[in-house]
């Protein structure tokens, strides 16, 4: 049996100003993914986590993905799953997304590399559509590709790798739930012509400063008129740790995904470090439990740990 090992990243979506279009991949935390390549048509999903996880392939994030790349190349081979999650289902850290994203990439590397990245993206949302309703790809795609990217378009999947710039990323995950439908529901359904205007200058000046290294053009972009006043009514204390976190230093930052978590990109490890530790201590004040993160952005997504093709 062909065996394969990955380490899948979490990921930050939207970037503050690019709601469903922007994401990026970070180091921690990653979830751990094992696939065999089985004789016999059947998909086996095994969670090696207390997460509580259907593990039936039709409801499974992972297992949905492996039903239509099965169904889609007409394969009489199936594929055995263990997946050991580290990150937290509805943290806003793209939990969905790398079991997504790891099936896809899983699976296209015990059939030889058969399908292209675009390709993958395509598989993969099947298992964002389960997990929130939406096949969107801001989580996936930088997953896949690694770095910073920029979905031009989801159907067809049109993926645009961006720079990876060197900063580095604090992020909080609070214990309190936030639900992707949940937070979808609440957004806005019509805007205004001047907050559309705003919102599309700050997402061209990101994308400008990252592809440019400009870290002062990043931080004056990473401004959301739209989508932030709405979400981070449900994040407790998220106006006090975004103020602290400018106040010591960071570019810039806001929820990542739908939340709860926060992020805020820093041009020093030690600032971020800083940051991370008053992102606990307000959380801690509070009595809310809090995970929080440091590291750079991931410039290569998804890692291939071990390959074994006897």
């Amino acid at each position: 049996m062909k065996k394969v090992k990955l380490k899948v990243p979490a990921t930050v979506a939207n970037l503050v100003c690019g709601f469903d279009i922007l994401g990026m991949a970070v180091h921690d935390p990653y979830d751990e993914m094992e696939f065999k390549l089985l004789d016999t048509p059947e998909i086996i999903i095994k969670h090696q986590d207390a997460f509580g996880l259907p593990e039936k392939a039709s409801e499974n994030v992972a297992g949905i993905v492996l039903l239509k790349i099965q169904e889609h190349l007409n394969l009489s081979h199936g594929f055995e799953v263990i997946i050991r999650k580290h990150i937290k289902p509805g943290s806003g850290l793209g939990s969905s997304a790398a079991s997504a994203a790891g099936a896809a990439f899983g699976a296209n590397l015990l059939l030889k590399n058969i399908l292209s990245k675009d390709e993958m993206v395509h598989f993969a949302m099947f298992g964002e559509e389960l997990a929130s309703g939406v096949r969107h790809a801001d989580n996936i795609a930088p997953c896949l590709y690694g770095g910073i990217t920029l979905v031009k378009s989801a159907d067809p999947v049109d993926i645009i790798p961006l720079n990876a710039p060197q900063l580095f990323v604090a992020a909080v995950h609070p214990q309190v739930e936030v639900k992707t439908s949940d937070s979808r529901q609440i957004l806005k359904k019509n805007i205004s012509l001047k907050s559309a205007v705003e919102q599309w200058g700050n997402i061209a000046g990101l994308i400008a400063g990252i592809q440019k290294n400009d870290f002062s053009l990043i931080g004056r972009s990473l401004h959301d008129v739209i989508i932030e006043p709405v979400r981070s009514i449900l994040i407790p204390k998220f106006d006090e740790i975004k103020l602290k976190s400018l106040e010591m230093g960071a570019l810039g930052g806001g929820i990542s995904g739908s939340g709860p978590s926060v992020f805020m990109l820093t041009e020093q490890k030690e600032t971020a470090e800083k940051i991370s530790q008053m992102m606990k201590s307000v959380y801690d004040s509070t009595g809310i439990e809090s995970f929080v993160y440091v590291s750079k952005i991931n410039p290569s997504g998804i890692q291939i740990v071990e390959e074994a093709y006897p």
